[in-house]
């Protein structure tokens, strides 16, 4: 009877332990197909169609300014640039993928815009086409080319100084956005070349690209990143400490402060998986899982940081030179948003 007791013993415990192991492997293969699905789906891709559609509507409205000339219609046209201008902002937090390997971002933003090349383009004889202004360089195309033939230099162009040349050059330059835009969301569309594949099926056999879903996660984070250090290093930076305005994003504009917040707002739009009506799966998910504090924390530093900025006084052309200390308090947000995601945000999703 002993020796039956202490062998059912025996096998009982190495039932048990057999059993625990089972569920320690288990519980260290996380599954996060759910939040891969609501980043792409609801977030990047959403995104991307709206930028699309708004780059037509764009193209619309310049071609109504063409045909009617009159300053409600360069309002419009001014108005339809700065809805554009919102999607690609917010697009800004996940610039990976075809954007990147596509080289479309310098077709769609560069800036400075160079004046000089595009004044000489203007007083040629070349027949201003949309096929002839992509072959152009990034900086006399996309984004802020047109602001700068809508807006004007000094951001109050009158509707009687605009030419016949500006107008074609406008037209061509709008629909050279806006095929760079159809790229982009035709890029990442299902029906299309569908990177969102990619993301969608990282981690199974075969994906190259994505080989588990940690990496795919990591890229995300990683796209992060970057912007909140382009926008704190780059985009505040480099006009503030030159005092050089040429190195002002949407200065003509005076929508540089609103382009700042969108740039953190791409960022929150991926952390918490939100773009309006989305479900609201991001990677807040995943940290609120293995530290709620730091969730909160990274939430609230989101928040600062968009108030920051919003809160630099005048426009940041003026504040430049006026309101130092608010540019100054806003680049710390944002510095403070950029750290938290590289010194424990990303170091705790690589280690899943």
């Amino acid at each position: 009877m002993k020796n039956s007791f202490l062998l059912l013993l025996s096998f009982s415990l190495a039932l048990i332990l057999s059993s625990c192991g089972s569920d320690t492997d288990d519980s260290r293969i996380a599954d996060y197909k759910d939040v891969l699905q609501n980043i792409s789906n609801d977030v990047i891709l959403p995104t991307y169609e709206d930028l699309y559609d708004k780059t037509q509507l764009l193209v619309n409205t310049l071609t109504i300014l063409e045909q009617n000339v009159s300053q409600v219609n360069l309002d419009a046209s001014k108005q339809a640039w700065r809805d554009a201008r919102v999607p690609w902002e917010q697009s800004e937090g996940f610039l990976f993928g075809p954007v990147d390997q596509q080289g479309l971002d310098p077709a769609i933003d560069s800036w400075p815009v160079n004046e000089t090349d595009l004044d000489a383009v203007l007083n040629s004889n070349a027949v201003l086409t949309k096929d002839y202004v992509d072959g152009l360089d990034g900086t006399l195309k996309g984004f802020h080319t047109l602001e700068y033939l809508i807006f004007g230099k000094e951001g109050n162009k009158s509707i009687a100084s605009f030419t016949q040349r500006e107008f074609e050059y406008l037209r061509a330059c709008s629909q050279s956005l806006h095929g760079a835009t159809k790229a982009l969301f035709f890029a990442w569309k299902p029906e299309q070349q569908k990177f969102i594949a990619n993301v969608l099926k990282a981690g199974e056999p075969g994906n190259s690209v994505y080989p588990s879903q940690k990496s795919a996660l990591q890229e995300i984070v990683t796209g992060m990143i970057t912007i909140a250090d382009e926008v704190a290093n780059g985009k505040i930076n480099e006009p503030f400490t030159t005092q050089n305005l040429t190195y002002e994003e949407s200065r003509f504009s005076a929508n540089s402060k609103k382009d700042f917040a969108d740039n953190i707002q791409s960022i929150e739009n991926a952390f918490l998986g939100v773009y309006k009506n989305a479900s609201g799966l991001g990677i807040s998910k995943i940290i609120k899982e293995k530290n709620e504090l730091l969730d909160v924390k990274f939430r609230q530093q989101l928040d600062d940081a968009i108030r920051a900025i919003e809160s630099i006084q005048g426009t940041f052309t003026t504040a430049v030179t006026n309101a130092r200390p608010s540019i100054e308090f806003a680049q710390l947000k944002v510095r403070t948003v950029q750290q938290t995601l590289e010194s424990e945000i990303l170091p705790l999703i690589s280690n899943l």
